[in-house]
């Protein structure tokens, strides 16, 4: 492997680009190990300045205690505010006390210092030593398959975990924060002010959209950027009114009555969630488009007012031949994959474009690249972009599997494996064609007559025993009649040989549910003459 420490800029220009690229991984790692030993430094120094506190509780009541000590210590000697010193203490001290694991892998390099931090911030509301201590375990054990994800697509993951584990909590802290929901104004100098606040993630996801959605309303010559139009737009939106375009054009095909004047459409906000989630039969956790990872009780909160869908795929042998997925398939492909699957991108579905991995063949669409779930995925644009104009041989180059994964080969040979963000959320996020349509038919034929082979052995059956039941009460009453005329033609048991049944005692003419007819015996071997 390469080394790169101390390699000069001359050295580095003669290093092939496979070469550099190993070069960029080893350094990356060594920067994680770097960090995990400073972090355990300070760690250690916090214990040195705490062990007084442990001796005498009541030192820990002091202006002045182990942490803000080391605080002071770690902030001159890193040259930082005493508010990011006290944020190295803790995490130094998280990986220290609660995320072990997590650290362990730090320090060998198997995780970077962003991955790292997000676990401590996700984690940080777990209270209990247990559960952490679980998550702990839980979160280093699968974090070997998160390479190549994006910082949304750990974030969904490490949320996903915490809400398994701790329900309850998650829960609680959820109940909490919707109560201290609130929307403030701070005026600014020069006629300006800052809109701040805090509401819930659907309702936060549904304004978003309807900002840009406005802000797009204005027809190409308006002068303003895109960040000034959703700016203008809250405006807009609270006079109920459209976003007036300033092209200045008096033809302006968004004004009032023209062509392309907006309608006023409503926003669509996509909750994913399972069929048990929304009945309560799971706590799964959802996942809401553009915001992330939900609980189940919120789940089924919003699912009281939404429409809801089934998200499979069940194209025609038409749709599979088409160019453009129908809209059931479009929005499978997007509620499977999340995000676009480029390695370490985390753009919204919603706004990627769906590609063919297997180019569709204009020509001859039935000789490959089909319009099928196994064959699509979401890329952002840019990632679009380099596919097409920079792949081949000596560009990038991507493969799907059935069950949606997708892997990547650098131009230097490097390969990614990304996994749809629904396959993280959902046992299964959408159903996936294993076999040929054929096969699926012939397998359908095949249940459908053994189906109706069981049920007619079923049917049989049954006919038989009801048969049976009808002759042991017709039986039954034919003995019960002949002991009545017993009784009062004569008065006394019979004396004859050959119906000593008839002095047994009445039977029951209502059979048990669980009657049985008794067993045939059994034939003899041999003729008895």
């Amino acid at each position: 492997m390469f080394e790169p420490r101390g390699a000069s800029s001359a050295e580095l220009d003669e290093l092939t680009p496979e070469q550099l690229v190993t070069a960029i991984e080893s350094t990356y790692r060594e920067e994680s190990a770097l960090t995990a030993r400073r972090l355990a430094a300070i760690a250690a120094l916090l214990r040195h300045r705490s062990a007084a506190e442990r001796r005498d509780p009541d030192l820990a009541y002091a202006t002045i205690d182990g942490a803000e000590q080391t605080c002071a210590e770690v902030a001159a000697a890193l040259n930082i505010s005493p508010t990011a010193a006290a944020y190295q203490v803790h995490y130094a001290e998280t990986l220290d006390t609660r995320l072990r694991c997590i650290g362990a892998l730090l320090a060998e390099g198997r995780i970077d210092w962003r991955t790292a931090q997000l676990i401590i911030s996700r984690t940080d509301l777990v209270n209990d030593d247990k559960l952490i201590a679980r998550l702990d375990e839980l979160l280093a054990a699968r974090i070997s398959k998160w390479k190549g994800w994006s910082r949304q697509r750990m974030v969904n993951a490490i949320d996903r975990q915490v809400l398994a584990i701790d329900p309850d909590a998650a829960r609680e802290r959820r109940r909490r924060a919707d109560d201290e929901r609130e929307i403030g104004i701070t005026p600014h100098p020069d006629g300006m002010a800052e809109l701040w606040g805090t509401v819930t993630g659907a309702d936060a996801t549904a304004f978003d959209r309807k900002l840009s959605q406005l802000a797009k309303t204005v027809c190409g010559n308006d002068p303003r950027t895109l960040a000034q139009r959703r700016a203008d737009a809250l405006g807009a939106l609270t006079a109920g009114g459209p976003l007036t375009c300033r092209c200045g054009s008096s033809d302006c095909p968004a004004r009032p009555g023209g062509a392309a004047a907006p309608t006023g459409a409503q926003v669509l906000v996509n909750v994913v969630a399972t069929a048990d989630t929304l009945s309560g039969k799971s706590q799964q956790p959802g996942y809401v488009e553009g915001y992330g990872v939900i609980d189940a009780d919120l789940v089924r909160e919003l699912a009281d007012s939404a429409t809801r869908r089934l998200v499979v795929d069940l194209p025609t042998d038409a749709d599979a031949l088409t160019y453009h997925p129908s809209t059931a398939l479009d929005r499978a492909v997007r509620c499977r994959d999340l995000t676009c699957r480029f390695p370490g991108c985390s753009r919204p579905a919603r706004v990627c474009d769906i590609d063919h991995t297997i180019p569709f063949n204009h020509a001859d669409p039935g000789a490959g690249g089909l319009t099928v779930l196994a064959n699509l995925k979401c890329l952002c644009r840019k990632r679009h972009r380099l596919k097409t104009f920079h792949g081949g041989i000596t560009g990038w180059r991507d493969k799907q599997l059935p069950d949606g994964i997708v892997i990547w080969t650098s131009p230097t040979g490097k390969t990614y494996r990304t996994v749809p963000a629904g396959a993280e959320l959902f046992s299964n996020p959408a159903p996936r064609r294993s076999r040929t349509r054929a096969d699926e038919r012939a397998a359908r034929i095949a249940r459908a007559r053994n189906r109706n082979h069981v049920q007619r052995r079923a049917n049989t059956a049954e006919q038989e025993l009801r048969q049976a039941r009808e002759a042991e009460i017709e039986a039954r009453k034919f003995r019960n009649h002949m002991r009545d005329m017993l009784f009062l033609f004569k008065g006394e048991p019979s004396t004859s040989p050959f119906c000593n049944w008839v002095n047994a005692p009445r039977e029951s003419e209502k059979l048990p549910p669980d009657w049985r007819p008794p067993p045939v015996p059994p034939l003899p071997d041999d003729p008895p003459f």
